[in-house]
This record gives structure tokens, sequence and C-alpha cells, in this order.
């Protein structure tokens, strides 16, 4: 686990490092090709200073996707109350994760050419687990109506959700109607019936709106 600096030194220089990752994802966001010049003078420090967290661009958009990814794991286990029913919970985490994952689904494209698809999966090898875990409990109480193991169907999640980052980032599907769409697709895909389905959409609209 990582834990926060431990010095006013490195305090400093990891509230540095935070500021210019801030600043570069919102950089990179509008336009991908935005070179470390541009991030630097956006971040009001000379490229020296983003090159000395920095060794390149690559390592920054690294850097990106670490943090994006462990926010996406983050918000999936904010979602898994063991107190709630496996369907309603599930719909909460799928919640949670899209409104982490729409904030950084433009960044999908660059981490792919530096982080590679494989090592996108590894990172998110943490959120397969629990969604892995989550998905046996709500078979074990017949929440849940398929054949498949459960950690099938967290693979099917996570590319669920990566599908409907594809289909926002390709203009296939509205963003302000991907949060719903991601709940309805996850939850179909584990078996939950239409009609449930919709009840657990209505349950969950508050907190998409959140």
């Amino acid at each position: 686990m990582t834990t926060g600096p431990s010095s006013p030194s490195s305090s400093r220089a990891y509230a540095n490092r935070r500021r210019i990752m801030d600043i570069a994802l919102t950089e990179l966001l509008q336009d991908p090709d935005a070179s470390m010049d541009r991030i630097a003078r956006a971040a009001g420090v000379v490229r020296r200073t983003v090159y000395g967290h920095f060794p390149s661009r690559e390592a920054l958009v690294t850097a990106l996707t670490d943090s994006a990814t462990a926010d996406v794991a983050a918000a999936f286990d904010s979602g898994t109350d063991p107190e709630l029913p496996a369907d309603l919970a599930l719909a909460r985490a799928t919640v949670a994760v899209w409104q982490v994952a729409d904030r950084y689904r433009l960044l999908l494209a660059l981490a792919r050419r530096s982080v590679t698809d494989e090592g996108i999966r590894a990172r998110l090898e943490p959120v397969r687990r629990s969604a892995a875990q989550l998905i046996g409990r709500g078979l074990r109480e017949g929440c849940f109506r398929t054949d498949l193991p459960p950690l099938a169907l967290a693979h099917l999640h996570e590319h669920t959700l990566f599908g409907i980052t594809q289909a926002v980032n390709y203009g296939a599907l509205p963003a302000r109607e991907a949060g719903a769409a991601a709940v309805a697709a996850v939850l179909a895909t584990v078996g939950v019936a239409a009609e449930r389905v919709a009840e657990l959409a209505g349950a969950v609209a508050g907190v998409e709106g959140d």
C-alpha cells in the first residue's frame, strides 16, 4: 500500500506531482497529443520540473493510468455494502465506477498505447476480484441467475464498462445516459430480470446524480 509523504520536502514534491498530474489530465483530455511543453506551461512550471517527476510522456500517461485504476478500484469497493442485497450492491458499485471512469474515458486510448491492454487489465485485477466476490455472493443469494462462474462474469462486467466507454467516445451513446446504460447492461449480464433491473436503476438514480 502506498503511504503519504513523510516530510515537508516530500510533501511538497508529492503535492507538485499531483498538481502536474491533474493539469496533465485536463490538457490531455482536451488534446491527446498535448506535449510536455504544453503541460509545463499550463502548470506554470518549466519543462525540467515536469521531467523531474516524469522522465517521459509515456511515464506521465502511465502514472495517470495508475491513478485512474486506483480510483476505479476505490469506487467499486465504495458501492459493495455487504448489508445490501447483492444486485443492489452491484448496481451501486457500477454507478460509482462509471462516475470515475467517465472522467478518465478519453485517457483510455492513450493508456492503450503507453500501458497496453494487458497492462490495463493487470491494474484492474483488484476490481475484478472484488466484482467476482460480489457476484459470487449474488449467485448464492439467488439474486443472479446464470450458469457462468463468478470470475467469468467479473470479466464480462469489466468489458461491459469498457464497451460503454467506447460507445460514448465514438458518439454511439450520450454521456448523460451512460451510467444508467452501464447498470442495465451489467445487471442483465448476471441474469437479473428486466423488472428488477428497472427497479434497481430507479434505486440508484439519486446516487448517479450525486
